[in-house]
């Protein structure tokens, strides 16, 4: 999420919040058996498969009909909608009348509308710029790209749950939308989740994943106090899947080992009025968690996991 150049949006310092009980039956021994496959990752950046993120006969096939979706030509997709759009006509699996909406953290060309993601807006507890540009990988792949490939993933195995699916943006737009707007398309939805997929860019030898909840934020605009609870079921559910699907663990360097981290300074979760979490997926700027996130692969796990996190909450079980 983070990005160390001109247009970073500087966040506070990690906090070590209290750790959270996070269904740690599940999460600690999967997180701990993760970080053997973990280590097991092949060359870094290369973009191509190693043998602890071999995808199946399924999983390898891009839901945009690209042979590799971080190819340019994945960018704007085939099946792009309209931010918000629902998805086409789900079918009638167990989330059928569920609308989830999912976030593809920033935008891959607000690179060139610095102007206007730069611009204020209003998140309740103070203002901050409406977008940022994002991070990416050493090597020059883009955060904005990994979001719109898992989230495109993702939605794929949602509506095949029957739910339907609504993005923020889907590549379809020529900057943004602000981080206002994105938690509005959820709330105007009356989504029964909501997650926005990120990828960090945090100093190089910190690595995992984490779930970012919404704090009890009372402010202006902002009022989570009647969502908390329930994005901290969807985000713990998240991660204990997250560590059984991909094999990573909880990042090292945030959360306690939890996975988890609570946050008051996103706008995306402070003036949410539907459960929603963000996920951090990895850390862009880590070679070893870079070459995870750049296997096509591995984006099938990851959106297998939060798929999998999303359906229990859902189901409630």
């Amino acid at each position: 999420m983070s990005y160390p150049g001109p247009h970073f949006d500087s966040t506070p310092p990690r906090r070590r919040p209290r750790a959270r009980t996070v269904a740690l039956a599940a999460l600690v021994p999967g997180a701990l058996l993760g970080w053997l496959v973990y280590e097991a990752v092949g060359a870094p950046g290369s973009g191509t498969d190693g043998a602890a993120a071999r995808p199946s006969s399924t999983a390898a096939a891009s839901p945009t009909g690209s042979t590799d979706p971080a190819s340019p030509s994945a960018t704007a997709g085939d099946d792009a909608k309209k931010p918000g759009a629902p998805s086409p006509a789900s079918g009638s699996g167990p989330l059928k009348g569920k609308t989830v909406v999912v976030d593809p953290g920033h935008n891959p060309e607000n690179v060139r509308h610095t102007a206007e993601i730069n611009s204020k807006v209003d998140i309740g507890t103070n203002w901050k710029e409406c977008d940022t540009t994002g991070t990416s990988t050493d090597a020059g792949y883009a955060e904005a790209r990994f979001t719109l490939d898992v989230a495109r993933r993702l939605r794929t195995l949602l509506e095949e749950q029957g739910a339907t699916v609504r993005f923020t943006q889907d590549g379809d737009r020529p900057w943004g939308p602000c981080v206002d707007e994105r938690a509005r398309i959820g709330n105007d939805a009356h989504a029964d989740a909501a997650i926005s997929i990120h990828a960090d860019g945090a100093p190089a030898g910190d690595r995992g994943f984490h779930v970012i909840l919404p704090a009890s934020v009372h402010s202006g605009s902002a009022d989570t106090r009647p969502i908390v609870a329930a994005s901290a079921d969807l985000g713990e559910r998240i991660a204990g899947t997250f560590v059984r699907v991909t094999g990573s663990a909880p990042a090292n360097y945030v959360g306690d080992g939890t996975g988890l981290d609570t946050r008051k300074d996103l706008g995306g979760l402070n003036l949410s009025t539907v459960p929603k979490v963000f996920i951090e997926c990895g850390n862009m700027r880590d070679s070893k968690d870079a070459a995870l996130l750049t296997s096509s692969g591995w984006r099938q796990k990851a959106a297998q996991g939060i798929s999998e996190g999303i359906v229990s909450f859902l189901h409630g079980s």
